[in-house]
């Protein structure tokens, strides 16, 4: 395993969103490397309490050292527990991780910055990037069943064209599908240069000279499908609001268009989820509020941190403050 490097994106930002009090509970949803949670950690007192999760076995081996390392230099009192589960399971790991310490199963702040962490995409074998011949994998969570080699070799010809346009909007989903299924004949597509080839001979060539690495989209399609990303993120966005104490917040990272539009759409619903038609002078619906939204526009990286992040790009921030009333 290569040095588990973790720049956190827009730290400053969700530190100050967050509104972090010294005794209250937070949970970092996306471990990864302890980016976040390292500096989350630092703001807790002695009856303050961080819950890190991540389905990655190496940021989770990454993470708690770090974590221990910065409790120790900064002489910390604060209690934090790292369990390796997918954020969508925050309810159930919040539960577990209170009752033990005898604490309201409830949360001040929580933080999902979500996608594929650069050491994910670093690491040669876990088969994230085509910059890197490796086996087909892409999955998060090392134990999971399905993997990229059976999404591209399994598939029928119409699941593909599903996933690629769906998930990577790809316009060339349709060929790209076709040229899978036809080379996966011959012989399986086992590895990520053999499915970047593939890629490459279904795209036009005047069409690969624009919008970066031609496989780019396709491999985003394929990872999202092998780890249900957007489906878990909008279960992940539900069990987070309902964990929230009054005046909690949650703070949302996301890195494309897919995510941004469920983290927006979701949050809105929150903020706002009666159905009744305008015209009706009062609701009837009786769906209420669970808060608002504080990020009218989503929070960008500055030009500094664009300038020496280069993850951090395409990176929104959305926050949402619980009303229990």
């Amino acid at each position: 395993m290569t040095e588990f490097i973790h720049e956190p994106v827009l730290l400053h930002e969700c530190i100050e969103m967050l509104n972090i009090k010294p005794d209250g509970v937070y949970i970092d949803g996306t471990l990864g490397g302890a980016g976040h949670s390292s500096r989350i950690l630092q703001k807790l007192g002695k009856s303050g309490v961080l819950i890190g999760l991540d389905q990655d076995i190496d940021a989770i081996k990454v993470a708690s050292v770090r974590l221990e390392k910065v409790k120790n230099d900064c002489k910390s009192e604060a209690e934090y527990a790292v369990v390796k589960t997918n954020f969508e399971n925050m309810s159930e790991a919040a539960e577990t991780v209170l009752k033990e310490r005898n604490r309201e199963v409830k949360a001040d702040g929580i933080l999902l910055d979500i996608g594929v962490s650069s050491h994910q995409f670093d690491e040669p074998e876990r088969g994230f990037s085509y910059r890197f011949d490796a086996p087909l994998d892409m999955r998060m969570n090392q134990d999971a069943q399905l993997d990229a080699k059976q999404v591209v070799n399994e598939y029928s010809e119409k699941e593909l064209i599903r996933v690629i346009r769906d998930y990577g909007e790809e316009k060339w989903a349709v060929a790209i599908a076709r040229t899978i299924c036809k080379r996966r004949q011959i012989e399986p597509i086992l590895t990520t240069f053999q499915l970047c080839d593939a890629i490459k001979a279904a795209i036009p060539a005047r069409a690969r000279q624009d919008g970066g690495h031609p496989a780019k989209r396709t491999f985003q399609a394929i990872r999202i499908e092998v780890n249900s990303e957007l489906d878990v993120l909008e279960r992940g966005i539900d069990a987070a609001l309902d964990l929230l104490s009054e005046n909690g917040r949650l703070c949302i990272i996301t890195f494309h268009s897919l995510e941004d539009r469920i983290v927006k759409n979701k949050l809105k619903e929150a903020a706002n989820p009666c159905t009744c038609p305008s015209s009706f002078p009062v609701c009837v619906c009786g769906k209420k509020s669970k808060g608002k939204i504080l990020t009218n526009k989503p929070i960008a990286a500055s030009e500094k941190e664009q300038s020496e992040n280069n993850r951090s790009h395409s990176a929104k921030l959305r926050v949402f403050e619980r009303k229990l009333g």
